[in-house]
């Protein structure tokens, strides 16, 4: 036999407990300290609280969005899976990383799925909420289509992962020279779990 603890709001509460504990989250406006408490659970690792960029007014953007049922764009088809449905307030999550024709509109720009995808959020751009958690080239498309002048969305999540473009995409979302409200983990750290949790947390909290 194994001794281990069962309960999930014990589990949930010796898990944030001990995120409070190791971490630096002093840094953080209030209503922001518990989306960190939620990006660091998601992942285990504490340290990350010192690589997370924001704009002040993120998590009030984001929430205002949600509540009024903006939709949630996601990169990729695991970040959608993992946002909670349940607190939302009747919100499109849109994935169309396999829509018909984006692989042709790949190949035709010579770029990844993951960016050509991201045209498609644009008549629905505006006041959105975009949680990117795992292509940079996806970050970096939505930048470009904002710069060129598309709508800009309420608040973007953004947490691509990997050695090629992820931190140096995540450097250009944090210049913020757009205006656009964001929250985003620097360096080559992020995830689709990471990602999702960003807006279970501005959709529940702690909850």
């Amino acid at each position: 036999m194994y001794d281990y603890i069962k309960d999930p709001t014990a589990i949930y509460a010796k898990s944030f407990e001990t995120v409070r504990r190791e971490a630096d989250i002093e840094r953080f406006p209030a209503d922001l300290s518990n989306v960190v408490i939620r990006l660091i659970h998601a992942c285990g690792m504490p340290a990350i609280a010192e690589d997370i960029a924001f704009t002040p007014n993120a998590v009030s953007a984001g929430r205002t969005a949600l509540v009024s049922g903006a939709p949630i764009f996601a990169d990729a088809t695991m970040v959608a899976a993992g946002i909670i449905q349940r607190h939302l307030s009747g919100n499109d999550i849109v994935c169309t990383l396999d829509d018909d024709g984006v692989a042709d509109d790949a190949k035709n720009q010579n770029t990844t799925r993951s960016a050509a995808a991201v045209d498609r959020w644009v008549p629905r751009l505006d006041g959105a909420i975009v949680a990117i958690g795992n292509a940079p080239t996806a970050l970096f498309r939505l930048l470009e289509l904002i710069d060129d002048g598309a709508p800009k969305p309420a608040v973007v999540l953004g947490f691509p992962v990997g050695f090629v473009g992820a931190a140096e995409s995540k450097d250009a979302l944090a210049l913020n020279e757009l205006g656009v409200e964001f929250i985003t983990l620097k360096g080559r750290v992020g995830g689709s779990a990471i990602a999702s949790a960003s807006v279970n947390a501005l959709a529940a909290g702690l909850e």
